[in-house]
């Protein structure tokens, strides 16, 4: 009797050890690589995470990331300790005292499963850590059972090389949170518009709740299940004493409170620089560098660098709202201008075959037109399907409206908003303070500060004005205001009129080169230009930094040339510089994702005018300002600090422009419809003063009230060296000249040679 006594003690043992002799034979098997590899050394010390990329301000505010996955790691001590006891609490009560696989949760677990009570989940932190880590594919059962052997494995070798502090830092940081929030970081951002360390014990209640099941407890899609779960996160806590049961009671009551901001490429401040940086800068840098991780070149998207540029965000501010403001008022006068005419939105004097030519051009650009030709289908059949009237989204001044419109109508409708680029930038360091490349980011993607180049107007005409200068002419100069002839090649003679004709009352009267930049007059520049001849003007705007195509013709006197907004800006900016050129800088340096310095940037610069002769010229475009075609930055602006400046109209008020300069800031400002043949008719609302420079003034009286900012607004500083006989101040020749004077002067009927 004792003997099979015995034998059934011996089978009750067997029974009861079995299944931890098959577990541990299991684990020992999976440990040593029987059943397929484990992550090495290299792997658990350095997992490979996908890390966006952040572009940060000068002052250190992020502009915006570029990204696969929208993560950005933080440390332990950047965490809110509500996020840590919540997490702790939760998901693993005995996370500090385990050592990766917790055996006393592993039993209850097991008895649950046998007695079909919940008894919780057996998971830790650091097994959940293992599992997002390294993640699961599709796998049958027996293969499910060694996978979760490997991550005991993983998760105890996880607690091996990092600290307590650095799983839980990594498991929020590896942590999907939906929504394009990767991380801890990125949700805290998304869904409450706060740091991750400074949140509310709900919100980080509600954040922990979606880590046991993100889909169902997503609080966009199913908002009372989430409050639900997160009240059942905030209980745990009072169960593990780390909040009371009244502050409890009353927390529990709360809404979820979100303030849900999805990010977006085309939202937050800098969008067409980010652009430009993402799809033209660090496209053609990341191919140039490689990274030591990887071997291969940086990848934006994945390595986490880290973008400083130059960009001031409270400027960048002021200049989103600038453009903003002028460009809606703008916008109402010139749709109440145009939609009374013909042709619109283009000029009432654009012919039918000039906008079918365009309308065609436009069709054959889209999106619409190329995906029809990678499905196959003729030219025919994609342009009726133009004229068939589809739902869509589009812009407006209102905002977003939804309508019906076919593509082809949708095409003329986007044709009639205006454009607008402008750029504002040191002209000491050379560093770009605000960058707005339009209108709308999210309509119009086409960057009209950096890639777009439009003709320049009467801008261009202080570069011509600068040779006079550097040859020693006085600001006080006269010249008889005539009409002036420069032979061609061909031998036939360029003679360009003023925009007011023969009818003028100042002509054949003697004025100075300041009055005659003022008020933009035609004859003197071209008599400036007939001294030099084109390829002077030419070899010094190249000079000054400007690298588009220019040919040396005398019409580029008056502006005929395509610049683009950043070269201009810069090129103003060389008189304040005391005559050295520096060259346009928007990035400051690249990080890796450690913080390592990868590059600088240092602007390249160039000595182009004497400090003297590059003051002269300030003085004389001083003078546009103080009773010039810019002198409504005085009246209407009331910005009566020093300001040296210069408009722009081109034919048929196709392109408004005005460039300013201040002792610390040089900025321009160009506006445009995207077709040349989409323009106000009239002069009055079609010129810079009208179309550019309310930008300009909006953006520096927004700057100058920011005390904060600490922009002066003193005066140009004066040479020690300076002439004290040379004349700058020429009100005694010019008093009885333009007293009507206001608008531009541009050039109107030329005759390209």
């Amino acid at each position: 009797m004792a003997q099979k006594s015995s034998k059934y003690v011996i089978w009750l043992w067997l029974i009861f050890l079995s299944p931890i002799l098959i577990i541990f034979s299991i684990v020992t098997l999976t440990g040593i690589g029987t059943f397929g590899s484990l992550p090495d050394v290299e792997e658990l010390v350095n997992p490979k995470n996908n890390l966006a990329t952040i572009v940060y301000s000068g002052d250190m505010k992020i502009l915006g990331k570029y990204y696969s996955e929208n993560r950005v790691n933080v440390n332990f001590n950047e965490l809110d300790k509500d996020l840590v006891n919540a997490l702790v609490a939760t998901e693993d009560a005995r996370f500090y005292e385990h050592s990766g696989v917790d055996i006393k949760a592993l039993g209850r677990s097991f008895l649950g499963a046998f007695t079909g009570g919940n008894k919780g989940g057996g998971s830790t932190i650091t097994q959940q850590l293992a599992k997002m880590m390294f993640p699961r594919e599709k796998l049958t059962k027996p293969e499910l059972v060694i996978r979760k052997m490997k991550e005991w494995i993983i998760a105890t070798r996880l607690e091996k090389y990092y600290t307590k502090d650095e799983i839980m830092a990594l498991y929020l940081n590896k942590f999907d949170f939906l929504n394009l929030a990767v991380g801890v970081k990125s949700a805290t951002q998304i869904y409450f518009n706060r740091t991750q360390d400074s949140l509310k014990i709900e919100q980080a209640a509600m954040l922990i709740g979606m880590a046991k099941n993100p889909s169902l407890f997503n609080p966009i899609r199913h908002a009372d299940t989430t409050k639900h779960r997160r009240n059942v996160v905030m209980n745990q806590m009072v169960k593990y004493g780390y909040l009371s049961k009244q502050k409890y009671d009353s927390l529990k009551l709360l809404p979820l409170d979100l303030s849900f901001r999805p990010e977006d490429h085309n939202d937050g401040l800098a969008p067409y620089l980010r652009e430009y940086i993402r799809d033209n800068f660090l496209k053609n840098w990341c191919e140039k560098n490689i990274n030591p991780e990887t071997n291969k070149p940086y990848n934006i998207y994945k390595d986490g660098l880290r973008i400083y540029t130059t960009i001031d965000s409270r400027m960048q501010q002021y200049a989103e709202e600038a453009v903003y403001e002028h460009m809606q008022d703008l916008q109402k006068i010139f749709d109440k201008d145009l939609k009374t005419k013909k042709n619109y939105p283009f000029a009432w004097n654009v012919s039918k075959d000039e906008i079918e030519n365009i309308m065609n051009a436009s069709i054959k650009r889209s999106e619409r037109y190329r995906a029809g030709k990678r499905q196959g289908l003729s030219h025919d059949d994609i342009i009726a399907s133009f004229y068939k009237p589809v739902a869509m989204t589009v812009y407006s001044l209102r905002g977003d409206i939804d309508t019906v419109l076919t593509p082809f109508d949708s095409i003329k409708y986007y044709k009639s908003f205006l454009q607008t680029g402008f750029m504002a930038m040191e002209p000491q360091t050379g560093y770009v303070k605000a960058w707005v490349g339009g209108i709308n980011h999210k309509h119009f993607k086409y960057d009209h500060v950096k890639v777009s180049r439009r003709q320049v107007g009467s801008t261009f005409k202080p570069f011509v004005y600068a040779l006079a200068i550097q040859e020693g002419f006085s600001p006080c100069h006269q010249v008889a205001n005539v009409r002036t002839c420069i032979s061609l090649p061909d031998g036939k003679e360029w003679c360009p009129s003023n925009s007011d004709g023969p009818n003028d009352k100042n002509n054949g009267k003697m004025i100075t080169l300041k009055k005659a930049l003022a008020n933009s007059i035609n004859y003197i520049t071209v008599w400036i230009m007939k001294q030099y001849g084109p390829h002077a003007v030419v070899s010094l705007v190249k000079r000054l930094g400007i690298t588009s195509e220019i040919p040396e013709v005398p019409s580029i006197c008056l502006g005929t040339a395509d610049i683009n907004v950043i070269e201009m800006v810069a090129a103003n900016a060389t008189f304040v510089n005391k005559g050295t050129y520096i060259q346009p800088t928007f990035i400051s340096r690249i990080e890796d994702k450690n913080g390592k310095v990868l590059e600088e940037f240092i602007p390249n610069s160039d000595e182009i005018f004497s400090e003297e002769k590059a003051y002269v010229m300030i003085q004389l475009m001083r003078g546009v300002v103080d009773g010039g075609t810019g002198s409504r930055l005085r009246s209407r602006h009331k910005l009566m600090n020093q300001i040296a400046g210069k408009t722009g109209t081109t034919q048929k008020n196709a392109d408004g422009w005005f460039i300013g300069l201040t002792p610390e800031l040089v900025a321009g400002a160009w506006v445009g419809g995207e077709d040349r043949s989409v323009h106000f008719n009239s002069m009055v609302e079609g010129q810079g003063a009208s179309m550019a420079l309310p930008i300009w003034g909006k953006f520096f009286s927004k700057v100058y009230a920011d005390k904060k900012l600490n922009v002066s607004k003193g005066d140009f500083p004066r040479p020690k060296n300076l002439d004290p006989n040379l004349e700058m101040d020429c009100s005694k020749y010019d008093s009885d000249l333009f007293q009507d004077s206001g608008d531009e002067n541009e050039f109107d009927n030329l005759k390209e040679q």
